[in-house]
């Protein structure tokens, strides 16, 4: 006698399937989402970049991959201001940061010449930069599309809140963000693409384009 399965038991397949397929879309919007936050005029160098970082976190912390404690473990000691930045960043990190002092191309930059950002409305348009950054003092772009597309897409009020500080007053040292971001105790908030892009880039890479020349 063939088994045939009961019009209940087909039923729960069907809604399992439906459920494991909303998650998958869930799941392939929300990665997309993020990748749009690189759409820059830096995007295949912002890219390397952040593999650059995270390979440095891993062997400057001896672990074989990244994770939520070695974020946490570079932020406390950036709070603290013990971080060893002559054993830290690798030849390739060095070379990135100043691969983008380089590259600013627009207003839309992850970094801008002091003297054009603080031009600058929140709502800044794309504007060609003639700008000699190799003397000027460079500042992250908190008024970008980048860390805009950050903080709108994360789900932490905390990082939020960095953000908005910062768009109101880009002078806020990284120790003070550094130690805000290490007290976010939930890891599903805090190991997000979004605050991950936003350590690498605003808190390492920004200390490596002030410390570049000395190597």
């Amino acid at each position: 006698m063939k088994f045939l399965p009961s019009f209940c038991y087909i039923k729960k397949i069907a809604s399992l399937f439906v459920i494991l397929l909303f998650c998958s879309v869930t799941y392939s919007q929300i990665n997309s989402q993020t990748v749009e936050c690189l759409d820059i005029p830096q995007r295949e160098l912002a890219q390397q970049a952040f593999q650059s970082f995270e390979n440095d976190l891993i062997t400057y912390y001896e672990a074989e991959k990244c994770t939520p404690n070695l974020y946490r473990s570079f932020l406390k000691e950036v709070a603290s201001l013990s971080l060893d930045l002559r054993k830290f960043p690798s030849d390739n990190s060095i070379e990135m940061a100043r691969s983008f002092k380089q590259k600013i191309k627009d207003s839309n930059s992850l970094w801008l010449p002091l003297s054009v950002y603080e031009n600058q409305s929140v709502d800044i348009q794309s504007n060609a930069i003639n700008a000699t950054t190799d003397q000027e003092v460079l500042t992250f772009n908190y008024k970008g599309d980048f860390i805009q597309c950050l903080k709108n897409h994360s789900n932490n009020d905390i990082f939020k809140q960095c953000i908005i500080d910062l768009q109101i007053d880009a002078n806020i040292s990284p120790s003070i963000i550094a130690s805000r971001l290490k007290n976010i105790t939930s890891d599903e908030e805090f190991y997000t693409e979004e605050i991950k892009a936003y350590i690498a880039f605003d808190i390492y890479y920004s200390i490596l384009l002030i410390i570049e020349s000395a190597f």
